[in-house]
C-alpha cells in the first residue's frame, strides 16, 4: 500500500513524538555499601518543586475544589532544567511527583487529578526522564506519603493526610515501572504515612527497584537514606544538621547517606518557598558563594546536596536561579582546576 506525502508526515511526526523507552531497571540487588557510594558520587542536584503551588502562591493549596485545570501551566522545558543542572555540576534532579494536594506530575491511573488532564495535557515525568538520558542527569523522586483527596483527610489542615494503602502502592508501582531507575525517593511525611506504614512502603518499593535508596523527612525511621530538609552539611548522627529529624538522625542504625535540601529562595514575606514564589521575588536568590560552601560541605561529610528551584508558569526556571547555578559550575571547575 503506498502512502501520500501528507500521511506520511502525519505518521512519521507521531513516531517522533512518542516518549522512548525508559532505561532498563537493574533487578540485580546490588551491597548497600556499593549504592550508597553511588549516590555520594553525585554530589548535588537540583529539587525540583512544580504543582498546584506553583499557581496558588502558597506553599500548601487546599484541593477540594480545584481539578486538573488548576494547573495552568503553558509550557515545561525539562530541557532547560536539565541543562542548568549540567552546567552547575549536577548529578541529579529530584522531581516533585507529587505534593500534599494529590496532583500528579505522571499519567497514573489512580486519579483524574494528573497533568495529562490538565491544559499541559503531557506527562512530565516522562518528558523529564528523556532530557535526563539526553544530558547524562540521574532521576530522584519525591513523594508525599499523605494525600488530602483520600477518605478521612482533613482538607489542607494540620496532618490530616487520609489514608488509603492501595492507592498509594499503585501509585509508587506506576513511578517505579514506567520510568527507568529512580536513584533515590524524598517521602514526605508531613501529611501522615497515607495508611502504610514507612517499613512497608520500603518493602513493597524495593519489590520493584531493590537498589533504590528510600528516605523519610521525619516519622518512623526506614530505609537507608536520611533526609535533611532545611538541613546542612554533616555526620551521619550529627541531629543538629537536620530540623525535623533529629530523633531518627541521633539514633536510627539504618542510615548510610545523608541528603540535606533546601530552597534557592532566601527567607521573604509573601507567595511559597519551595515553589515559585510571586514575580516581586523573581531577582531574590540565595548567592552563589552559599551553595558554593554547603556543596564543598556535601563533599567533606559524604553528604548530597539537593538545593531546590520553583519554574515558573511556564515551565521555566527563573533567570536569576539559572545565572547563580552556573556561577556555582564555574567554582566547581576552577576549584577542581586547582586541586
Amino acid at each position: 500500500m503506498k502512502l501520500g506525502l501528507a500521511a506520511l508526515c502525519v505518521i512519521s511526526g507521531m513516531i517522533g513524538s512518542a516518549h522512548a523507552a525508559p532505561p532498563e531497571v537493574n533487578k540485580a540487588k546490588l551491597p548497600d555499601a556499593v549504592r550508597a557510594e553511588q549516590l555520594r558520587e553525585m554530589k548535588w542536584g537540583m529539587f525540583i518543586c512544580w504543582s498546584f503551588s506553583t499557581f496558588s502562591g502558597q506553599e500548601w493549596t487546599l484541593t477540594s475544589d480545584k481539578d486538573a485545570s488548576y494547573f495552568k501551566a503553558t509550557g515545561c522545558d525539562t530541557d532547560q532544567w536539565c541543562q542548568t543542572a549540567k552546567e552547575a555540576g549536577m548529578g541529579y534532579i529530584l522531581f516533585l511527583a507529587k505534593h500534599h494536594d494529590g496532583f500528579c506530575l505522571w499519567d497514573t491511573k489512580t486519579t483524574d487529578k494528573k497533568v495529562t488532564n490538565s491544559p499541559l495535557g503531557i506527562d512530565v515525568l516522562a518528558k523529564l526522564r528523556e532530557s535526563c538520558d539526553k544530558h547524562g542527569i540521574k532521576l530522584a523522586l519525591y513523594f508525599s506519603e499523605g494525600d488530602w483527596n483520600w477518605p478521612a483527610a482533613v482538607d489542607g489542615k494540620g496532618r490530616g493526610g487520609g489514608s488509603h494503602p492501595e492507592v498509594k502502592k499503585a501509585q509508587l508501582e506506576e513511578l517505579l515501572t514506567r520510568y527507568g531507575p529512580i536513584e533515590f525517593w524524598w517521602m514526605d511525611h508531613a501529611v501522615g504515612t497515607g495508611g502504610l506504614s514507612h517499613q512497608e512502603t520500603v518493602e513493597w518499593m524495593h519489590q520493584f527497584q531493590p537498589n533504590t535508596f528510600v528516605g523519610f523527612n521525619h516519622g518512623e525511621p526506614a530505609g537507608r537514606l536520611c533526609l535533611r530538609e532545611m538541613g546542612r552539611p554533616g555526620e551521619l548522627g550529627d541531629a543538629s544538621a537536620t530540623k525535623y529529624n533529629k530523633d531518627a538522625e541521633a539514633a536510627y542504625p539504618g542510615y548510610l547517606v545523608a541528603e540535606f535540601t533546601y530552597p534557592i529562595l532566601p527567607p521573604h514575606k509573601g507567595g511559597a518557598m519551595w515553589f515559585y514564589s510571586l514575580p516581586e521575588h523573581d531577582n531574590l536568590c540565595h548567592p552563589a558563594t552559599k551553595l558554593f560552601q554547603d556543596y564543598q560541605g556535601a563533599i567533606e561529610y559524604g553528604n548530597i546536596f539537593s538545593i531546590d528551584i520553583g519554574p515558573n508558569d511556564a515551565g521555566k526556571i527563573r533567570d536569576i536561579d539559572v545565572k547563580t547555578l552556573k556561577q556555582v559550575g564555574e567554582m566547581i571547575q576552577t576549584s577542581a582546576q586547582q586541586r
